[in-house]
């Protein structure tokens, strides 16, 4: 409805009926030209007017896709493994560090660590269990040993009663964003927080650290709970390991005819 409101407040001389393909049109390049509406943007306007004219007004409408912006495709930051180690040295009290550690060994997402109670941690079978995670689904992920012992003495300093980590209000969860204050604070400590990491970082540093050591992105997908394999597979572009031991084509050509390589530059140097 507010889009709706939008479009006829453009178009304010106009009958919504009156209202051409043409100057539907024109009115999302104007929002792309004016406010760099985003693809999901564009998407959510056309859409939403198309419904308005196919159900309400039942008029044909065509859904103007070729003026979507295209979507951006950007790799998202991943921490070095010797700088997850700088973090957790940084951490001043138990409860950073858990929440460090939890969320970087599980790879569980922010809003999920918040409302993660404690009887999701099976400590017999080293797994956690997020309830009615994104998309309301459940799921599994690891637990880390060495997360598991944090934990322990965690417990037994703070005795939440309900939820993991609780706020100031016993039985209640901690909030996102107190959760978010709290790693920022650990950054700073750490010297890294002018490269812009957060708790989605060491999401994204979980997967692509797992992939790193051999795990599956089969597997790496059931763990973050993504729907599709495609979101997964953006950690394919931030593997290291592998990327260091690739050979350039013209390093292989070089060990295969070194003696002709060098001669072949010594004259084209001569030449000049």
């Amino acid at each position: 409805m507010r889009e709706v409101r939008f479009l006829l407040e453009y178009y304010p001389d106009e009958k919504p009926d009156c209202i051409s393909q043409e100057q539907i049109e024109a009115y999302i390049l104007y929002l792309k030209k004016t406010f760099n509406s985003s693809h999901a943007k564009c998407r959510s306007v056309a859409q939403s007017i198309s419904f308005f004219y196919k159900q309400i007004l039942k008029k044909p409408y065509e859904l103007p896709s070729k003026l979507y912006p295209k979507k951006e495709f950007r790799l998202p930051n991943v921490m070095r493994e010797d700088e997850v180690l700088q973090l957790l040295n940084a951490c001043e009290t138990i409860k950073q560090r858990a929440i460090v550690e939890l969320i970087y060994s599980s790879g569980i997402r922010l809003e999920e660590s918040s409302l993660l109670k404690i009887t999701s941690i099976e400590s017999a079978h080293m797994r956690l269990k997020v309830v009615q995670g994104k998309g309301k689904k459940d799921r599994y992920t690891v637990l880390s040993h060495a997360c598991l012992d944090t934990l322990r003495s965690y417990f037994r300093k703070h005795r939440p009663q309900v939820y993991l980590f609780e706020g100031q209000t016993p039985g209640e969860p901690m909030h996102v964003r107190s959760i978010q204050h709290a790693l920022h604070q650990c950054m700073i400590k750490a010297q890294l927080a002018h490269k812009g990491y957060n708790t989605h970082t060491l999401r994204h540093s979980f997967a692509t650290h797992m992939l790193d050591n051999g795990s599956d992105i089969h597997t790496i997908k059931e763990l973050l709970g993504h729907s599709r394999i495609e979101t997964t597979m953006i950690y394919l572009h931030l593997q290291t390991k592998k990327r260091y031991g690739l050979v350039s084509p013209l390093d292989t050509l070089h060990k295969k005819n070194p003696l002709e390589f060098i001669s072949i530059n010594q004259s084209s140097l001569c030449q000049k």
